[in-house]
């Protein structure tokens, strides 16, 4: 299993659920996808996207101004 950080910080919606989304297309099945965002959307866009897959959404906090999510790459 390996890691995969995606910066998406400074870019608008919907920049980073597309960055999101390309880092998930180079993960393989278990992989760790880890968002960094300063998009205030991305608080609701990235858990929204997930519920509609199969991969997880294991970590979701805000430090100051960043968003920070961590997704693991499912079927």
């Amino acid at each position: 299993m390996k890691r995969i950080l995606v910066d998406a910080r400074k870019l608008r919606c919907p920049l980073p659920l597309l960055k999101l989304k390309q880092g998930i297309v180079q993960a393989a099945l278990g992989d760790e996808i880890a968002l960094r965002a300063t998009d205030a959307g991305s608080w609701r866009d990235v858990p929204a996207f997930i519920g509609l897959t199969k991969h997880t959404l294991t970590e979701q906090m805000q430090v100051n101004d960043e968003y920070w999510f961590v997704v693991v790459k499912g079927e």
